[in-house]
């Protein structure tokens, strides 16, 4: 009888742990299938010569409602950096190094040595060759400029399609007018805006077609991979020069900034203060224009209204795709960034009157001919000169004017100097970051004060996306990500950064560990700032600490070393053209 009951409880037993496998199976599968479901959608949204204040939701009188609505339903982060200029900000976003590293230490020329070579290397990897390979879709949607090869017949290994890129349309180089953009491409072949055979609007607006052609991805995305997760790249070129909008969008702005510079900047540094992004303490940094020695006040509120346009219409473009992403149900678990290339640009392109072939007769443009450049001298399709100009009322298509200086010192509110320079004024952008899937709902509308960097985005897609960042690619040792991942941050945790975070554009350099900011433009002295007390960096502590000053000098001078920095000054060889290029300005 014990027996029996010994080999009945033996049967049992079996037959319970038997059971106990089963469910743990089950549960482990689900667990597998429900952890691959839940691996988010990435969206990262970049615009183009953005100051820090150009948001609504960043202290702007600019009606960006959608921006508006990611960050009270997200988190917005009030010191995030990037590199001060568009090539290097690509190069280290889409890279999650140092730009240098990524062989784009300055813009798309080759200085002939590693950090400068002028085009994506293949010691880095990018964003979406890493996520496809964790089995994302990839799709990307505006402004591409981290390669020096833009000919029909070009070397196309680092353009997107070859790096990770599935689907592709948009521009190869940088700037270039909003109605007939130079470069303009889908997959890899070049298009215009009249004989693209998958898009044919109406009328033609760069930064709306990269809006449209963002939300056919989505859709295409819907209907051929249902249940696998998308990384989508949309990088718009508003608000960069040419200030080019269209009217509906400008009527919204027109005498908004007819009192000029000073009064728009102080109310923006009012509401940034209300809104706690900044320190009430800190001081407001110099202005910079006097509006009553503006000669011509019409043509100058002119180009900022347009420019308010241009970040307007780019605003209702993040609205539909949001909207398209709300009507398929994806909204709650795509992990959604936005932020700026560098600060406000003080450049003065086209706020002169070059004169340029004004006498030549022109003929309009075939639907196959491209345009041959840029910047001016150009002409519109259908044959006009473009005019560029003091008087030139910028917006439409036959324009080409920047909105200057003064302006930019209003976008960079509160801080000092504009794109290219290494203060906070050229590398301070917004990051919203909105995720209800991922974002505790406590944190709605939160602000997170901890540094972060473009280094850090690679970092957290791969966390957040649970993918393996590789030591080799395609048989190449690939350099290790500089960046640490954001995700604790979204909840209010600790990053635990280890390391500094480091610049350098065009000889200007700087160091931020923790509070401290050591920052020098070209050949010139470093300067020392407290970032808690004084992150408008109006009083220099350098004679007062020089301990900390040859601490900071000496981490920033072995970075340098090891990524790719030095020499400092390469940036002005060009090897492709065997001189010197100048040294304000470089190429766009």
């Amino acid at each position: 009888m014990k027996r029996m009951k010994r080999n009945g409880s033996f049967c049992l037993g079996r037959a319970a742990v038997l059971f106990c496998l089963l469910v743990s199976f089950v549960l482990r599968s689900e667990s597998v299938s429900a952890a691959t479901a839940k691996r988010p959608n990435i969206l990262l949204i970049m615009s183009d010569d953005m100051g820090f204040s150009d948001l609504g939701c960043y202290g702007s009188e600019i009606q960006t409602s959608n921006l508006d609505y990611l960050a009270t339903n997200g988190v917005r982060f009030s010191q995030f950096y990037n590199t001060a200029r568009c090539c290097p900000t690509r190069a280290s976003l889409l890279s999650g190094l140092y730009p240098h590293q990524a062989g784009i230490g300055h813009m798309t020329h080759d200085s002939g040595y590693d950090g400068y070579v002028g085009s994506l290397n293949h010691k880095c990897m990018t964003i979406a060759e890493v996520m496809r390979q964790g089995g994302y879709n990839t799709y990307m949607c505006g402004k591409w400029h981290v390669t020096q090869f833009i000919g029909k017949n070009a070397n196309k290994s680092d353009w997107p399609v070859q790096r990770g890129f599935e689907n592709f349309y948009g521009t190869i180089t940088g700037g270039g007018s909003f109605y007939d953009p130079t470069t303009l491409c889908r997959q890899n072949t070049y298009v215009t805006p009249v004989n693209d055979p998958e898009y044919k609007p109406d009328h033609f607006y760069y930064t709306e077609a990269i809006s449209d052609n963002a939300i056919r991805f989505l859709q295409q995305h819907k209907q051929e991979s249902t249940g696998k997760p998308f990384f989508m790249y949309v990088a718009y070129t508003a608000a960069h020069w040419p200030m080019h909008a269209l009217e509906k969008d400008i009527a919204k702005y027109r005498g908004k900034f007819d009192q000029g510079y000073e009064p728009v900047r102080k109310a923006r540094f009012e509401r940034l203060k209300q809104l706690g992004l900044i320190n009430p303490k800190w001081n407001l940094s110099d202005q910079a224009g006097d509006w009553d020695k503006v000669e011509d006040k019409q043509w100058e509120a002119r180009c900022m209204e347009v420019y308010a346009a241009m970040i307007d219409n780019m605003d209702q473009g993040i609205g539909r795709i949001v909207a398209e992403l709300k009507q398929q149900g994806n909204l709650d678990n795509t992990l959604i960034f936005f932020l700026q290339d560098n600060g406000g640009c003080a450049e003065d392109m086209g706020r002169t009157d070059r004169g340029h072939g004004r006498d030549e007769n022109l003929k309009p443009m075939g639907p196959d001919d491209l345009q041959p450049n840029i910047w001016p001298p150009m002409q519109t399709r259908d044959g006009r000169w473009v005019r560029s100009g003091p008087g030139v009322m910028p917006g439409p298509e036959d324009t080409y004017v920047a909105y200057g200086r003064s302006w930019a010192n209003v976008s960079n509110t509160p801080f000092r100097e504009y794109k290219h320079w290494v203060h906070e004024g050229g590398i301070s952008t917004p990051l919203i970051v909105h995720w209800p899937a991922g974002i505790a709902s406590g944190r709605d509308g939160r602000l997170e004060s901890q540094p972060g960097h473009l280094v850090d985005i690679m970092a957290t897609c791969v966390d957040v996306a649970g993918v393996t960042y590789p030591r080799e690619f395609n048989g190449q040792a690939i350099k290790p990500m500089e960046g640490v991942s954001l995700q604790p941050a979204f909840n209010g945790k600790n990053l635990k950064r280890k390391n500094p975070i480091f610049w350098e554009h065009e000889g200007n350099r700087a160091i931020r560990d923790g509070r401290w900011k050591l920052v020098a433009k070209e050949n010139q002295p470093w300067e020392l700032y407290d970032m808690e007390s004084d992150r408008t960096e109006t009083c220099n502590l350098a004679e007062k600490n020089p301990k900390k000053v040859k601490e900071l000098a000496a981490a920033w001078n072995a970075w340098a070393a090891r990524a790719d920095v030095l020499p400092l000054g390469a940036w002005k060889e060009d090897v492709n053209k065997n001189k010197k290029i100048k040294a304000k300005g470089g190429r766009e």
